[in-house]
């Protein structure tokens, strides 16, 4: 990946290859309940909430930036602590906000990318305070080299418990003649389920033909797509191939893409021409309630210790832990996601750290002190 703001991936998609995001289902088949899921969401059309310039002093769309050994910062959450991954995270105060330079009071998605480690943090309703650190409603970080789906019922930054970037429309991508996976979008009312991938619900309808979170929605084959102009035709290929995973609440059928000065924005209005009647949902599988989320055990945390507990300011530590049936890793503060069993920290004042393990059942958490003399 290269650096910086809206970077070029180079070809890189996160995650594996047979992760959800990046399954073709042009041949999947269609739910029983296709017809019925797709009237309830009306005439809407689709369209490309993303594109060039500003719209009342905001870019749109959702940016990102790729960082390269950047400096981590503690995030302090103020209303989703308990379904969040806590720092610290590698975000800067320049970290582009959604809708910058004037992001309003909107979603203020915030996305970052570090390229050496291969982690996706994500941050919503993000805020920089004045000292580095940053305030938000909810954050998450997502392993882009294996699966570590967030708990079930649990939110992320988005309301279906999914990660924004991986669903992001790309200049690059369109630019390259394809886009090889799915694409997020949102519906203005949901049924309070779930489906695979999405692990969580924000309901507006109680109607069990309102849309679950998680519904993949694919573009008809038989939908003329030839006299389209040319970025329209690339994405409406890849809702053919890869489809819309419908991951919030918002308005009908916005697609979300990052902004870019590149964009047609004339081209782009061309979406706007196709109606919800030309997409049918692609089959889904267990559909989760209320009554039938699955339950299990969050991790255990054998052990945390240290290979001393008192240091010199700045001096090194090392910590080392067993745990079973844990997906991924935070240790905070100063040392964020790890994988693996063992980090190095470096304290430079009497430092309690907490070792975070995180399953699809939930979270479990130890603690360890190391002293500065």
């Amino acid at each position: 990946m290269s650096l910086g703001q809206g970077a070029n991936l180079n070809g890189y998609l996160p995650f594996a290859a047979n992760d959800v995001w990046r399954q073709n289902i042009a041949s999947a088949a269609v739910d029983a309940n296709s017809a019925n899921l797709i009237n309830f969401i009306g005439t809407s059309k689709l369209y490309a909430n993303f594109g060039a310039g500003q719209y009342e002093g905001a870019t749109i769309g959702i940016p990102y930036t790729v960082v390269s050994g950047a400096t981590k910062v503690n995030v302090n959450y103020v209303a989703y602590g308990d379904e969040s991954d806590p720092g610290p995270m590698p975000i800067a105060t320049s970290t582009a906000v959604e809708g910058y330079p004037n992001p309003g009071d909107g979603d203020r998605h915030t996305l970052v990318l570090d390229r050496d480690n291969c982690w996706l943090y994500e941050l919503g309703r993000a805020y920089a305070q004045g000292d580095g650190t940053w305030n938000a409603d909810a954050g998450a970080v997502w392993d882009l080299l294996n699966v570590n789906a967030r708990p079930y019922k649990w939110t992320s930054t988005d309301a279906a418990g999914l990660p924004i970037f991986p669903g992001l429309v790309r200049y690059e991508e369109v630019a390259a003649g394809h886009i090889d996976h799915a694409v997020r979008v949102t519906l203005l009312r949901s049924r309070a389920a779930f489906v695979a991938p999405a692990t969580h619900w924000a309901a507006s309808s109680t109607d069990p033909n309102a849309a679950p979170m998680g519904m993949r929605m694919r573009l008809k084959a038989s939908f003329d797509i030839s006299g389209y102009p040319a970025q329209s035709k690339v994405i409406l290929t890849a809702l053919k191939n890869y489809g819309m995973i419908m991951a919030d609440n918002g308005s009908n059928m916005f697609m979300i893409g990052a902004p870019d000065e590149r964009w047609d924005n004339d081209d782009l209005q061309k979406l706007r021409q196709v109606p919800a009647s030309a997409f049918e949902v692609v089959q889904m599988g267990t559909v989760y309630t209320a009554a039938n989320v699955p339950t299990g055990a969050a991790p255990t945390i054998k052990s945390l210790t240290a290979d001393r507990t008192t240091v010199a300011s700045g001096g090194a530590a090392v910590l080392t832990w067993a745990a079973d049936n844990a997906s991924y890793y935070v240790v905070s503060p100063e040392a964020g996601a790890v994988r693996g069993t063992t980090v190095t920290v470096h304290p430079t004042k009497t430092t309690t750290y907490t070792l975070y393990a995180t399953n699809q059942f939930g979270r479990s958490t130890k603690t360890i002190t190391i002293t500065v003399q």
